[in-house]
């Protein structure tokens, strides 16, 4: 077998910039992937070049990432943080890991933090945790909505009976393989037609100008990681006005995915801005901030909002293509974003809440809360907590890194599973096997005070990316996919 060579120029055609990430990623191709498939490592480049952070601490790929990500530019002086931070309250605190904290005590610390909480399926991430939520005044963090602008959840309420997924389990996965496509570099060979890709924002500032062909190309489609689209059972015990939803057991179809390499690019771009107008200590470093009233904060927020409108419009272009196959429409849609900021009043003043990795909740505010690929998730309505500025958790959050499920689950453990839960999952891989999340009952007994439960929903038929997780375990996965 001859060995796989990747050029500069081919590098060049799917994004990368010049050196010096250049000879780096083609020294680790003829090192580490000199004997896999030309196409398959070109899907992992392009992952690495949309979500750099994602790949920091990998052994192989990290240098890669290394090279992509913004470099601190020393030109300003640094930017001390506050003695003392602003209050947060912290929802859960027995199930969220000490790396969270450390960083929520960081972003309050900052000279913008206004307020703060911790909800109680927080996890380390970069800048706020997953699971942080930040007020600040009238600036917006990056990294403080994270990579993945408007990662959201959308679910769809059929009036079908919900046995009907067991009797025809091989139409409704069909349905679901056919409406989208995973992956981190998925794209359709022919666009769909949203209004949302006739937005000026896209014509009006040249970062998204450029961003438009590869974003029209991966409208409807649902990434990687932990992204799904998922058929499951619908249960509405008791009559909620808000929800509408006479009580009973229906279909439902539940989507959890982002803004693709539009988000991931975003994100990248104007943090690396940020990082150079405000200097900060290390260990806040990935908090750097833009403001409202600079340039590049109102390019920021138009371009945020923008992303998000993206996300939501490949969620609807997936549930209106299942439901023309159902031949019904909805009987109520569910969503709400998860990684985004939004203007609110706090305390009688305007401020920008970061919620990465958290769910709005506002009073009478409809949400859905997920669990696993064998967990319930659970369909919410917010009672408008102050103390956790209208905000809940976003799932059940991990308990365990990719790393440390890839090395601690099996492939029998993860198929006994899936067996005992009566599951059918398309994808999948040991990075997102149940185990490596909390327990979503007891997140949710952790939120109460935030969140009143209206609806459930069980999951049974899962799709989601079929990738392995970086480069490895690519044979492995095949022992459970499709079963």
């Amino acid at each position: 077998m001859s060995k796989l060579t990747i050029t500069a120029k081919e590098l060049r055609a799917i994004g990368f910039p010049e050196s010096p990430v250049i000879p780096v990623a083609m020294d680790a191709v003829g090192k580490h992937f000199k004997h896999e498939k030309k196409e398959d490592v070109m899907e992992i480049l392009k992952a690495v070049l949309a979500s750099p952070l994602e790949y920091k601490n990998d052994a192989v790929l990290g240098m890669i990432a290394d090279k992509l990500l913004p470099k601190e530019e020393l030109g300003e002086p640094e930017i001390s943080l506050n003695n003392t931070g602003v209050h947060f309250n912290t929802f859960g605190a027995e199930h969220i890991e000490q790396g969270a904290f450390h960083q929520m005590y960081s972003a309050v610390k900052l000279p913008i933090a206004v307020a703060g909480a911790l909800m109680p399926d927080a996890h380390h991430g970069y800048g706020l945790p997953i699971g942080g939520v930040l007020a600040t005044d009238n600036a917006v963090i990056p990294y403080g909505v994270g990579v993945d602008i408007g990662c959201r959840m959308c679910l769809s309420i059929f009036d079908i009976d919900a046995k009907e997924l067991s009797n025809r389990e091989q139409y409704f996965a069909r349905e679901i393989s056919e409406a989208t496509l995973f992956g981190s570099g998925a794209q359709f060979k022919q666009a769909e037609d949203h209004e949302v890709m006739d937005s000026k924002a896209f014509f009006e500032n040249p970062l998204l100008k450029g961003l438009h062909g590869r974003a029209w190309k991966q409208l409807g489609s649902s990434g990687s990681g932990n992204h799904f689209v998922e058929f499951g059972s619908v249960t509405i015990t008791e009559k909620d006005e808000v929800l509408g939803v006479t009580p009973g057991t229906y279909i439902g179809l539940l989507s959890h995915s982002g803004s693709r390499a539009l988000g991931a690019c975003i994100a990248n771009h104007y943090t690396k801005i940020a990082i150079s107008k405000r200097r900060l200590p290390q260990e806040a470093k990935n908090l750097a901030w833009l403001d409202l009233n600079e340039e590049a904060g109102q390019e920021y927020w138009i371009a945020m909002n923008l992303a998000g409108d993206y996300a939501s419009a490949c969620h609807h272009i997936i549930h209106a293509k299942i439901a023309k196959q159902l031949g019904r429409k909805p009987m109520k849609m569910v969503e709400n974003h998860h990684n985004f900021a939004w203007k609110e009043i706090h305390e009688g003043k305007e401020v920008i809440v970061h919620r990465k990795g958290a769910t709005p909740a506002g009073k009478d505010v409809l949400g859905i809360i997920p669990g696993s690929m064998t967990a319930n998730g659970y369909i919410v309505k917010g009672r408008g907590e102050v103390a956790s500025l209208n905000s809940a958790s976003h799932g059940a959050g991990r308990k365990m890194s990719r790393t440390q499920a890839i090395a601690n689950i099996t492939y029998e453990g993860l198929k006994n599973e899936l067996n005992k839960y009566g599951v059918k999952l398309l994808g999948g891989g040991l990075d997102e096997a149940p185990f490596a999340y909390k327990d979503i009952e007891a997140v949710m007994q952790s939120q109460t005070a935030l969140v009143d439960v209206v609806g459930k929903f069980t999951p049974k038929i899962v799709k989601m990316c079929g990738d392995p997780p970086r480069y490895n375990n690519r044979r492995k996965k095949s022992e459970i996919e499709g079963e």
